[in-house]
């Protein structure tokens, strides 16, 4: 009998989660005009393990409008039936109010890398699928070369890497379904989500691996009669499963890699025999590691400890700061591309945080300190499941847009009001502040203090009302 007394009580522990989820919703999207100047939620057929702003755009003759793409994975409930799309969104200027696309149709090529154009202004939005390619299996994660966006690398659950070009694919796959792509990178034997391209040296891209290996290839190596290539060089110095792995932003053949070992460890691909560094980060799995990409000394790591922490690779056996504020264990980090100080943190506990370094230490008021700590900028509450992926949009005139995907078949598209980041240089209306439809945010006096006093409180606000 107690095996089904505890199926019953899962069973009611899961539906008071979802009612919470459900009514933290609510209050998000009630709230979200004045925590955002840009929303754009889509529904996909599938959830999506990778969110990858392309670098295209094509900005409109006549409107104040950019056709962009965001590179998608998508994966569906078995292993044969999977896809990975690359989507494309109008985005409009002056941002456009809050909006959900229509779920996309379903696919005939349910094995395949697909392209979507999304439309948007103020009286619709309309989905199309541009392109499509076919893939094997589900996608771990998918990521561009840097100096050819046309090469799109990604993370089969074989364990493979398959590297493809996507001027070299019709819009429309084979309906067989097979998988071609151009280039197969061999060398682990098990599934993995860490992969990265060498920003500065053309070609060379890093794999992790659950089977405790970071591989090295070197996609310049292929020819025609060569399409499959073994690793350059294979990394064994984890005793446990590989989380992630980052190349340095100016040093290029320096890397981090981070694993369930709770370990830390910096590479130089010129010597493999062992790391150049080893400490333990955490107190528990790193999941997630990332370079600053303005300081070369600086990285971040974020944890199963719920926990993401700042180190200086000078010192490395010191924690510069530790960015406490997410319930659940930190999956992923990203860097803006734009603003040195700024990076974003996607967690389990459906929330986007972004911190700003700037703030760490400044003074706060009562009030700011039950909103957290100063350098947590804004909370993104959009989502009802585990965020999958986060990204930015390259894009100068973009510098604070961001997208990311959810297990709940959802992609978002989002940017923070400006309120947030401009800081001392926008002011707020109490009035607006004050309206009866800002349900669960506290009124603010002042609104000409910075972005952490005036316009923060209420970002961070909407995310926790639905937690009390």
């Amino acid at each position: 009998m107690r095996p089904q007394m505890d199926d019953i009580e899962d069973d009611l522990a899961a539906e008071e989660e979802n009612k919470l989820i459900n009514e933290e919703y609510k209050t998000w999207k009630k709230n979200a005009p004045y925590l955002y100047d840009l929303v754009i939620t889509h529904a996909l057929d599938w959830p999506s393990l990778t969110c990858q702003w392309l670098p295209d755009k094509e900005q409109h003759v006549h409107l104040p409008t950019s056709l962009q793409s965001v590179a998608l994975t998508h994966h569906a409930e078995t292993l044969t039936n999977p896809t990975q799309p690359t989507a494309s969104s109008l985005e409009p200027t002056p941002p456009a109010k809050h909006k959900t696309t229509s779920k996309s149709p379903p696919s005939k090529y349910p094995n395949a890398i697909t392209q979507q154009a999304v439309r948007i202004n103020s009286i619709a939005q309309t989905t199309m699928t541009t392109e499509r390619i076919n893939h094997a299996g589900e996608v771990n994660r998918a990521r561009y070369m840097p100096q050819n966006p046309d090469l799109i690398a990604t993370k089969a659950v074989t364990g493979e890497v398959f590297v493809f070009d996507r001027t070299k694919h019709s819009s429309e796959p084979e309906r067989g379904g097979v998988c071609k792509p151009d280039i197969k990178l061999v060398g682990q034997t098990r599934e993995g989500y860490g992969l990265a391209w060498n920003p500065t040296k053309k070609g060379h891209i890093l794999g992790a691996s659950e089977d405790m290996t970071v591989c090295h290839w070197d996609v310049n190596a292929y020819s025609k009669t060569k399409s499959t290539l073994e690793p350059a060089t294979v990394f064994r110095g984890h005793t446990s499963v590989v989380g992630d792995v980052d190349w340095h932003h100016s040093h290029e053949n320096v890397f981090a890699s981070v694993g369930d070992d709770k370990m830390l460890m910096l590479w130089d691909t010129r010597s493999s025999t062992q790391p150049q560094l080893e400490v333990q980060a955490h107190d528990a799995e790193i999941l997630a590691v990332s370079f600053s990409p303005a300081t070369d000394h600086l990285l971040v790591t974020g944890s199963a400890d719920k926990t993401i922490v700042l180190h200086d690779i000078r010192s490395p056996t010191k924690q510069l700061h530790v960015f406490e504020s997410h319930t659940d264990e930190v999956l992923h980090l990203a860097w803006s591309p734009h603003n040195p100080t700024i990076f974003a943190s996607a967690s389990s506990d459906r929330r986007i945080n972004i911190w700003d370094l700037a703030l760490i230490g400044v003074e706060q008021t009562p009030d700011d300190q039950e909103d957290g700590a100063p350098e947590l900028l804004f909370v993104h509450g959009g989502h009802t499941a585990r965020p999958t992926d986060f990204c930015w949009a390259p894009g100068e005139a973009e510098n604070w847009t961001a997208a990311s995907a959810s297990e709940d078949n959802v992609v978002m598209v989002w940017q923070p009001t400006m309120r947030v980041w401009a800081g001392e240089d926008v002011r707020i209306d109490e009035k607006e502040l004050e309206s009866d439809s800002m349900e669960g945010i506290e009124s603010t006096a002042g609104g000409t203090g910075k972005a952490g006093s005036s316009a923060r409180g209420p970002s961070t606000a909407a995310s926790a009302s639905g937690d009390d």
